[in-house]
């Protein structure tokens, strides 16, 4: 059955379609531009529930219209609609937040500013081994009141330099709060603007440890790696892969080791030996690089083993102090 609301939608976002014989709508295609309407929308769902859309022209496809709404950077209130149409999808909501994300209205630049709140929060980013031309860089701001008061924002923009993610971080000595992130998807790719994707890749576990490495780092927003950024590495030309993760997550930094491993990357497991690379520096971690080599299969295999016996050794006496 033909959601003829759904199709009213479409138009709204699209410009007016044609039915054509099979039944579907026809539209000018936005990604080609071709003269005629070529861009073809099913509106009766498949037996997957889906809508496909396709340009027999640029080829450009899709199985769902808020894919297709995504693309062509539908408004967050056509977004909000197409979810009442269509039903309450995870991936709907996630588009809505993506395409609603902004820094806060508080938001301040740190450099140039005479400020005392400013000052205190580049003291706090250098006591991090981020410097000026850092903060420059990535442009680190700061809040002194509402929501993100007395914290640094770290933005992060996706290849096209749009805001896909931001960091919140106090920078008071107690703070009640630490970190403030906003409640939008993760699953992107931090700090994509500067990633070049022909050269060695660092993975490590936040916006701080990336900058302070300075060289071609992602943070992983914690200590997962999202679907997103699995899909861009695995089938990127990068060679060399550093992964640079806490020692409580080894277990993790193995698992993604071996995936790589399996898709025919050189992987080196950094061992930063109890501290952040934020805390390392930038020299110090450039000389655990150098001094790191490729990991073999048999040392992979040696250190899945000993996370198992370590982990049976733990169960056995929980109270034994292992890790003392």
């Amino acid at each position: 059955m033909v959601n003829e609301l759904l199709i009213n939608l479409v138009n709204s976002v699209l410009g007016t379609g044609k039915r054509t014989a099979r039944g579907n709508q026809a539209h000018y295609c936005p990604f080609c531009k071709h003269h005629k309407p070529k861009l073809e929308i099913n509106f009766s769902e498949n037996k997957k529930g889906h809508n496909p859309w396709h340009c027999w022209v640029c080829d450009k496809k899709g199985t769902r219209i808020s894919s297709l709404f995504k693309q062509v950077e539908a408004s967050p209130e056509q977004f909000e609609e197409l979810r009442n149409l269509i039903g309450n999808e995870n991936e709907i909501q996630k588009v809505i937040q993506n395409v609603s994300l902004k820094l806060p209205d508080e938001f301040k630049p740190i450099i140039g500013s005479k400020d005392i709140i400013a000052r205190h929060a580049l003291a706090y980013l250098k006591s991090r081994n981020i410097n000026e031309d850092d903060i420059i860089k990535y442009n680190i701001g700061y809040c002194d009141k509402g929501m993100y008061a007395n914290m640094v924002i770290i933005p992060s923009y996706d290849e096209k330099g749009k805001l896909n993610y931001f960091t919140g971080r106090s920078f008071e000595k107690s703070p009640f709060i630490k970190y403030r992130n906003p409640e939008t998807s993760r699953d992107i790719i931090p700090f994509e603007l500067f990633i070049n994707w022909d050269l060695p890749l660092v993975l490590c576990e936040g916006p701080f440890d990336a900058i302070a490495i300075k060289r071609n780092a992602i943070p992983l927003l914690g200590k997962n790696i999202q679907s997103n950024l699995m899909k861009k590495i695995v089938t990127s030309t990068v060679k060399k892969i550093y992964i640079a993760l806490d020692s409580d997550a080894l277990k993790q930094a193995l698992k993604f080791a071996e995936n790589f491993i399996n898709e025919g990357k050189e992987v080196y497991l950094v061992k930063l030996k109890g501290k952040d690379p934020s805390e390392i520096g930038f020299s110090n971690f450039t000389n655990l690089i150098q001094n790191t080599f490729p990991l073999t299969q048999y040392e992979l295999l040696e250190a899945k083993l000993s996370v198992i016996w370590v982990k049976n050794q733990l169960l056995k006496n929980p109270t034994t102090g292992f890790f003392k």
